[in-house]
């Protein structure tokens, strides 16, 4: 029997006094990135601890995404450092270590193919274009098992609602045992059974030691497995810290809001962070 799944992130052990809990599994300093030519990113820190769970929180246009682009290497720092597990992204090859989960998409990205055959795409950082082998099958069946989609595995993914369709991502990222899992608004669009799903396999994630880095606008059913919130606002930070309680975009630290029934030049920023 596994052991009990603690209440809150916090409450999770770490490594005993004086353990060494070894490299930030992120360590992203003073970044700064463009995207068609617009300032995006203006100068953001970024850490994440081994077995740590971090929510990057901020409106639409924050620089959620961009930051978590930078990381997987999809969006090229003009200025900063970023290192991964220790080393330096330029030198970085061990990228079977992180599984990442876009935003909601269609899972083939609109070529005709089979749960098990997008799952499968996720073993290819770890051994190419070579054959599968029985190991490789056994894998792809305990992500969608995982997922609760092992009875679709050879279902098109033509055929699957949008809570499976992000199921099948998430297995897809979870098939080759990362130690690191990036998710970009996984909760998104998706039904109320696929979120709890989703808060399950993370709880699953993290009790093994998986490091996980969140995209979120609010914290739902995944709010008892944060451990830290970062807060971007105009692509800076406004707060790294605890996270907020019951946060959504208007409760962010730093959000500016007109109240409909205020005067026009009457602005209000409400915090949760007081």
């Amino acid at each position: 029997m596994s052991a009990a799944i603690p209440t809150t992130g916090t409450d999770r052990p770490g490594p005993a006094p004086g353990e060494d809990a070894g490299p930030a599994v992120i360590s992203l300093r003073g970044a700064v990135a463009t995207v068609g030519g617009r300032p995006v990113l203006r100068g953001i820190d970024l850490t994440v601890g081994p077995g740590e769970v971090v929510a990057l929180l901020g409106a639409n246009g924050s620089g959620k995404s961009t930051t978590v682009k930078s990381v997987i290497g999809s969006v090229p720092l003009d200025r900063g450092g970023l290192e991964l597990f220790g080393t330096p992204q330029r030198k970085f090859r061990d990228w079977h270590r992180i599984g990442y989960v876009p935003q909601r998409t269609t899972a083939a990205g609109g070529v005709p193919a089979t749960v098990r055959e997008v799952v499968s795409t996720g073993r290819l950082p770890q051994h190419g274009l070579l054959p599968f082998r029985r190991k490789d099958r056994a894998a792809v069946d305990r992500a969608l098992a995982a997922v609760g989609m092992l009875d679709r595995a050879g279902d098109g993914v033509a055929h699957l609602s949008g809570g499976q369709h992000q199921r099948v991502l998430i297995a897809r990222a979870l098939v080759g045992r990362p130690d690191l899992l990036i998710m970009d608004e996984p909760m998104a669009g998706v039904d109320v059974d696929s979120q709890q799903v989703l808060a399950g396999i993370l709880r699953t994630e993290v009790e093994r030691g998986c490091a996980v880095l969140l995209v979120l606008h609010e914290l739902g059913p995944l709010e008892p497995l944060i451990d830290r919130a970062v807060v971007l606002r105009d692509g800076c930070v406004a707060h790294d810290g605890p996270p907020p309680r019951g946060v959504g975009q208007h409760a962010l630290p730093g959000h500016d809001h007109v109240h409909p029934h205020a005067d026009d030049h009457h602005r209000t920023t409400q915090g949760l962070l007081a």
